[in-house]
């Protein structure tokens, strides 16, 4: 329990440490929201100097950053100088459909990984494992971005999905299945591009533990044993590569957090992504902020979670 209670308070202090560099760091860029309004006749700069006193934009940067705290304190996180609301009410919706196309695309880039490297790693050196590290050499070369507007081009030409969006304009109105079936739908362009954007280096990373465990010396006293080829991978090499690989979760999860923003906002996915690139362009700091902080909890939390399986897979970590 010491190790997760020291990866907490780390946890907690990296939090804090980002919180402390999102400010500073808007602190030197130029501009404001409200700059705009000084180029319009029509508003007086009386007003524009009362708006700023509001959000309290006219005090020094700690004072602005202990009244953010409160905020966050009282649930709210900020408030956006465009929507005029709280920014927890903007955070909620957009982080849960982050949540929902991140979580997809990791749980189907590990269900195929797992299978797919310990295989390989069985026909290591063979004609098998030199075709899947082309393949994955591929996918590692090609840019997110790319492969985005492929499959989007792609879509586009069959018309086999929808493009765009989360659901459909006539969702409301469909049954529970077929609302199942259209955001599934919806689903596919961008899950497919985050699971084919993380599956390399997955694939790649269980290859080699696999490879690692098979020629230690128990592998070789099991295969002494008569035992099969499939309960040798995956009864007792699998297993025995398996802390690495949990390890490396935390590190998919929020390499996929990356880079699920960017396509996002190419796919028209409505989470953080297109939100923190509208907050920027509007200068909305506290929207960028909380996006921001968004990000690293669930990056985090992605953290937490291999540690917390570490411990439960391995009795070193317990005893340590």
């Amino acid at each position: 329990m010491r190790y997760l209670e020291r990866r907490f308070v780390h946890s907690i202090l990296l939090l804090m440490g980002v919180s402390v560099l999102c400010f500073l760091l808007s602190d030197l860029a130029p501009g404001s929201f409200f700059d705009e309004m000084k180029l319009n006749p029509q508003i007086s700069p009386g007003t524009v100097a009362a708006l700023r006193a509001q959000y309290g934009l006219d005090q020094p940067l700690p004072a602005r950053y202990v009244r953010w705290l409160m905020s966050v304190v009282r649930g709210e996180w900020g408030f956006s100088f465009a929507y005029n609301s709280p920014v927890r009410t903007l955070l909620m919706v957009r982080a849960r459909n982050t949540l929902l196309l991140t979580m997809l695309a990791t749980a189907l880039a590990w269900l195929i990984a797992v299978p797919l490297g310990v295989w390989i790693a069985s026909r290591s050196g063979k004609w098998e494992d030199r075709l899947s590290m082309a393949g994955t050499s591929f996918l590692l070369a090609v840019p997110e971005l790319v492969l985005a507007l492929g499959l989007l081009y792609a879509v586009i030409r069959t018309h086999a999905l929808p493009v765009g969006g989360m659901v459909s304009v006539d969702f409301d109105r469909l049954g529970w299945w077929r609302k199942v079936c259209d955001l599934g739908s919806h689903l596919v362009v961008p899950v497919t591009v985050l699971t084919l954007a993380s599956l390399p280096v997955l694939v790649r990373h269980v290859r080699a533990s696999m490879i690692e465990v098979m020629q230690a010396p128990f592998m070789q006293a099991a295969r002494g044993h008569g035992i099969g080829q499939a309960g040798l991978l995956f009864r007792f090499a699998l297993p025995a590569a398996a802390n690495p690989l949990i390890s490396l979760v935390g590190l998919s999860v929020a390499g996929l957090l990356s880079g699920s923003l960017l396509v996002e906002v190419i796919t028209g996915w409505p989470g953080l992504g297109p939100l923190l690139l509208e907050a920027s362009v509007s200068r909305d700091f506290y929207v960028v902020v909380g996006v921001v902080m968004a990000s690293t909890v669930f990056m985090i939390a992605g953290g937490l979670l291999a540690d917390v399986m570490l411990v439960v897979a391995d009795p070193r970590v317990r005893a340590e």
